[in-house]
């Protein structure tokens, strides 16, 4: 039973880093540089989560609309994606495309810096103290044979899984999808041929973005807490993923996403909760050192895909 408790919540908290993850593979795979402000971008999406929600839940109260608990969650969700991907895409022409060209050293210190901006923004808005995500649903605790699952990590799983599927989809059925992969097939070559570059890097970091602003808002389902640094060390892990999965590949970053959080509460049940980052990151070292391209990566860059 304590197994498969703890898969459970291997699967929740796997949710966030797949999320995460997603968007740290499109931007290389496309752009073959890391954005290191995602985990920041992260954190955006949850505040702008909170303030979307706040506002629906003080209309609901002052009785200009009659809004469900559970539509309100969902016109966050929306919202947020919606209005985070602006984010993105600021992110990317201000920060990202004049160094499109530079080396990758200039745009990984830039992701640095303007993730800094970002949490340093928050600060001066909101100032330094946690904020408290409302409470959207009620917490409904199912009996399953003794593994207990509430109603929360079932909804956040399916979201997340339903999330990545449409980003799939999106990437193999569409016009724009197809753009996307020709581009991480060939960068140098497919902008000769007709490709918009600069239409396309910006909707893959509204893509990533949006993805993430919904990690933030489930994040804050689950952990009611916020705070500006919240997506520091988050961030980092999903890139972990990220690199796992192998870089540009959708599928690849959701399994290692996933993967990752398996592996991170399955070690804390085993050993001492100061030892999980140490033994969890060493097996993800390991497998890299057999799988130096991640799972589903491939051996040349000029052939990333998504």
């Amino acid at each position: 039973m304590i197994l498969l408790q703890n898969l459970i919540n291997a699967l929740q908290w796997g949710s966030f880093y797949a999320l995460i993850a997603l968007g740290y593979s499109m931007v290389y795979s496309i752009l073959m540089l890391f954005n290191f402000a995602h985990g920041d971008i992260f954190m955006v999406g949850a505040y702008i989560g909170f303030g979307v929600a706040s506002a629906l839940i003080a209309l609901t109260a002052m009785g200009a609309f009659a809004l469900p608990s559970w539509l309100i969650l969902v016109l966050t969700i929306l919202f947020s994606m919606f209005l985070t991907s602006f984010v993105g895409m600021i992110v990317e022409r201000i920060g990202y495309r004049p160094l499109r060209d530079a080396p990758r050293a200039s745009a990984a210190i830039t992701g640095l810096m303007i993730g800094i901006i970002l949490e340093t923004g928050n600060l001066i808005l909101l100032g330094a103290q946690r904020v408290s995500f409302p409470s959207l649903i009620s917490t409904v605790t199912y009996d399953l044979g003794g593994v207990f699952v509430t109603n929360k990590k079932i909804m956040i799983v399916v979201v997340s899984m339903l999330l990545a599927t449409a980003l799939h989809q999106f990437i193999r059925h569409t016009r724009y999808g197809m753009a996307m992969r020709a581009m991480a097939f060939d960068y140098v070559v497919v902008p000769l041929m007709g490709v918009p570059i600069n239409k396309i890097a910006a909707m893959t970091f509204a893509l990533g973005s949006a993805l993430a602003a919904a990690a933030g808002i489930l994040f804050g389902v689950a952990y009611p807490v916020l705070d500006p640094y919240m997506g520091i060390l988050i961030g980092w892990k999903a890139f972990v993923a990220a690199i796992l999965g192998g870089r540009g590949s959708i599928i690849g970053a959701t399994l290692a996403g996933f993967l990752l959080g398996f592996i991170e509460i399955f070690v804390a049940m085993i050993f001492p909760s100061t030892l999980r980052d140490l033994i969890a990151y060493s097996i993800v070292l390991l497998i890299l050192v057999f799988r130096p391209h991640g799972f589903f990566g491939e051996a040349y860059s000029a052939r990333l895909r998504l």
